[in-house]
Order: structure tokens, then C-alpha cells, then sequence
């Protein structure tokens, strides 16, 4: 019989594995991305603000409820008076945390 502890564990485990893999596949992107340079820079900062949340998750340590204040944050703070640069950092992190609240769910 599978105790509830065991569920759990199997549950936070599954969600740390995500972030890994989560997290090799923005790695390798943003990598890619610095070495075309040029345009795809934009994809490099889209993709390298991603790596600090999902290490942090990876690692056990995301914390929903914050996350779920700076995903606000950082919604409010998208708009057209951007930059490219800025626009796509804050798309990256606000990618990353609703990605990671709704595995996290």
C-alpha cells in the first residue's frame, strides 16, 4: 500500500525533475542563442533569466507564494515602452514563474 508520505515525496520529486529538465532545455537554448549573437541576443535574455528560478526549484527551494508576488510584479511592470531587451527578460521570468506555479499546482 502507498503511503500518503510516499505520494508526496514522489510529488516533489516530479516537480524538481521538471525544473531540471526545464532548466537544460533553457541552458542549451540560451547557449545557442549566444553563440549566433546578433537578433538572437533577445532569446539569450529571454531564456538566461529563467536559470536562477528553476535551480531554486530544482533545488527544493521555490516558494510558492512568493513567486506568485513577483509573478504579479512582473506582470505589471510588461508594457510598450520597453526596450526589446527589457521586454524580453520580464517575458522569460514571467514565463518561467507561471510555468513553475502551475506544475506546482
Amino acid at each position: 500500500m502507498i503511503k500518503l508520505l510516499d505520494i508526496l515525496q514522489e510529488a516533489k520529486e516530479s516537480f524538481e525533475d521538471f525544473a531540471v529538465t526545464r532548466g537544460k532545455g533553457a541552458a542549451k537554448i540560451a547557449e545557442n542563442a549566444e553563440e549566433k549573437g546578433g537578433l538572437a541576443l533577445l532569446t539569450w535574455h529571454h531564456f538566461k533569466v529563467k536559470a536562477p528560478y528553476y535551480k531554486k526549484a530544482a533545488e527544493g527551494k521555490f516558494d510558492k507564494e512568493e513567486a506568485k508576488k513577483e509573478f504579479d510584479q512582473t506582470l505589471k511592470k510588461i508594457s510598450l515602452g520597453m526596450t526589446q531587451t527589457e521586454f524580453q527578460r520580464e517575458v522569460g521570468r514571467l514565463e518561467v514563474l507561471g510555468e513553475l506555479l502551475i506544475r506546482e499546482k
